[in-house]
């Protein structure tokens, strides 16, 4: 072979609506490691391409919230098995992107793969834990089971650039939603791969639809947008988070507010439950006869 080969530099894009799309402004802004290395361009989004992506998320709600938790699960644990045929991959882009060892990164990484193993193994139990028969006075049924929110916005970890990722999407998409990711503006390039993983792990189209470029410029539409129910403002400063926070109760979205969090601890299931509503149904058992007993 020759040692004159030019190199292929990796084309990072979107992942809007279950396609590859470049941001439609054409713009584009260089990413570099901690220490000012570039790494790659990635796409600078604008405001069309956030509302692209909640159009592509709206359309695939209703296939994916009717969907059977169990076969939620499968598609979750398929994305953990098609991360771990190209973890070298995310190990590579991980330790640039954070400046972490390799031996470090590949941690990470691991981790990253179990949360989504941890989440397929919570959709099918956590009605379990939310829901359930309700005690009434009279002849009724009373039920009360979650539901999925519907679209939700979340703004990744700044820092946490795979693992508090899949941390706050994983839940999100388990519990039903579908959601539009804003990546870490940072360290934007273990997103976009992830885009290329969901893309063939089974997961339809727009369930989860990854946005790059600067945090307030994609996140201020989507808070204010009128067909997003929900935000998860894990990775908003302080001010932005309290900018968004006043857009998103024009519609009264729930809100998630930020908090500190190791992500490397165990999660819990308190993401799970922050994108659900429950639904309670009251049903006739039938007229008390006169033994007093019901049917």
């Amino acid at each position: 072979m020759s040692d004159g080969r030019l190199s292929v530099f990796k084309t990072y894009k979107l992942y809007v609506g279950g396609k590859f799309p470049r941001s439609e402004s054409g713009r584009v802004y260089e990413v570099t490691d901690p220490k000012g290395k570039w790494l790659a361009n990635v796409p600078l989004s604008s405001r069309k391409d956030a509302r692209d992506a909640v159009v592509a998320a709206r359309k695939a709600f209703g296939g994916w919230s009717g969907a059977t938790a169990y076969n939620r699960g499968q598609i979750l644990y398929r994305i953990a098995e098609m991360l771990e045929g190209r973890k070298d991959q995310f190990v590579r882009e991980v330790a640039q992107s954070e400046g972490l060892s390799k031996s470090k990164a590949a941690d990470v990484v691991d981790a990253a793969i179990d949360r989504w193993v941890w989440y397929a193994g919570w959709t099918d139990k956590i009605a379990q834990i939310v829901g359930g028969a309700n005690p009434v006075a009279g002849p009724f049924f009373n039920l009360s089971t979650p539901e999925p929110t519907g679209v939700v916005t979340v703004v990744a970890p700044q820092d946490s650039s795979f693992l508090g990722l899949v941390s706050v999407v994983a839940p999100v998409i388990a519990a039903g939603n579908t959601v539009v990711v804003v990546a870490s503006e940072r360290a934007p390039l273990p997103a976009l791969s992830l885009g290329e993983v969901l893309a063939t792990s089974d997961l339809p189209g727009g369930v989860v639809n990854v946005l790059s470029g600067r945090t307030g410029e994609i996140a201020a539409p989507l808070a204010a947008h009128q067909d997003v129910n929900g935000i998860d403002l894990t990775g908003a400063d302080e001010v932005l988070a309290k900018e968004l926070e006043v857009a998103a109760a024009d519609n009264l979205k729930r809100v998630f507010r930020p908090q500190a969090v190791d992500f490397s601890a165990d999660p819990g299931t308190h993401r799970l439950t922050a994108f659900l509503e429950t639904k309670t149904v009251w049903h006739p058992t039938g007229s008390l006869g006169a033994s007093g007993s019901a049917y």
